[in-house]
């Protein structure tokens, strides 16, 4: 039986890092420039790792990685443009560094109008397809039996997700839209794809799991919402976690030798925890891999097709 882990909702990233030296390892992080990412960010880099800052542009990347210090590479992939998506894990691949950690932090919450790219919602692209693409186009990077994936889900995969769980014939919101209910669903896909992926990688000893980081206050997630959401969350905003404590669960699983060979679980507050009970529902896991696959072949530039099927493959 595994020890258990001494932290909880007020631990930070750094409390679960204290002690630890990451000098040697390589940790890539999605939304590296703001919020919680920038914090993980920012932790992994003092306590030693090369880290892979992923940004929407690179003067946004560029600009984290001078602030964060330490050893790191910025790179641009804005998860909403598929050919941004890979082209980044080009340019990621040309570092020619293994990844000991993926962790894959960036997203979107409640866009009050409806969007619709590559054929999706928009929380659905940015949250779920494109980090399905980025992870999948990067995966022969993570080493075997050490290497970690970590996907940021939320209670919202709980809470607000559809009660049928993925809507896959209403994935563009043309029958309907409700932007937490797409936000729940988004969120609920990331969790379910690190339930399918540590699946498939059991066989190569990496450990997959996700998790809800809490609600934090000062994230810029929430940049979407209109009135009067965003007046509510200023008062809601004095009861949340700190960005240092909403990042602890994401670091913690990124690098603590305390969840040394843990998969395929869903975590919050440091802790497992219980997740969706679609999480249990193989099929509905196994039928959004394989839609999340049509999508980015389908919907990359048609000259990037061919290298985003085999990236993905």
């Amino acid at each position: 039986m595994s020890k258990p882990i001494p932290f909880g909702p007020q631990s930070t990233a750094d409390d679960v890092l204290a002690g630890l030296d990451l000098s040697g390892r390589t940790m890539l992080i999605t939304g590296c420039n703001a919020g919680i990412g920038f914090e993980t960010f920012r932790a992994l880099a003092h306590h030693g790792a090369h880290v892979i800052g992923l940004a929407r542009n690179l003067q946004a990347a560029r600009d984290a990685c001078q602030r964060a210090g330490g050893s790191s590479s910025a790179v641009a992939c804005d998860l909403a443009d598929l050919d941004s998506v890979i082209e980044a894990t080009r340019t990621v691949r040309r570092l020619d560094r293994p990844l000991d950690a993926i962790v894959a932090s960036a997203g979107i919450m409640g866009t009050t109008e409806l969007q619709v790219r590559d054929g999706v919602e928009l929380q659905f692209l940015v949250n779920h397809v494109g980090h399905f693409a980025l992870i999948n186009g990067l995966i022969d990077l993570v080493p075997d039996h050490n290497g970690r994936v970590v996907i940021v889900s939320s209670s919202g995969s709980i809470q607000q997700a559809p009660k049928q769980g993925i809507l896959f014939g209403n994935l563009d919101g043309h029958r309907f839209y409700k932007p937490f209910t797409f936000y729940g669903q988004s969120k609920l896909a990331c969790a379910l794809f690190a339930k399918e992926l540590s699946r498939r990688l059991a066989p190569r000893g990496i450990a997959v799991n996700s998790l809800h980081p809490g609600a934090v206050g000062g994230t810029g997630l929430n940049r979407g919402l209109g009135f009067p959401f965003k007046a509510i969350l200023a008062i809601a905003r004095h009861f949340m976690k700190s960005v240092p404590q909403g990042a602890a669960t994401q670091t913690l699983l990124a690098a603590s030798p305390l969840v040394d060979g843990i998969t395929g679980e869903y975590w919050a507050d440091c802790q497992i925890a219980n997740g969706s009970s679609f999480l249990n529902d193989p099929a509905m896991a196994e039928r959004l891999w394989s839609t999340t696959e049509e999508i980015v072949a389908t919907h990359v530039h048609p000259r990037r097709r061919e290298e985003a099927g085999r990236l993905i493959g």
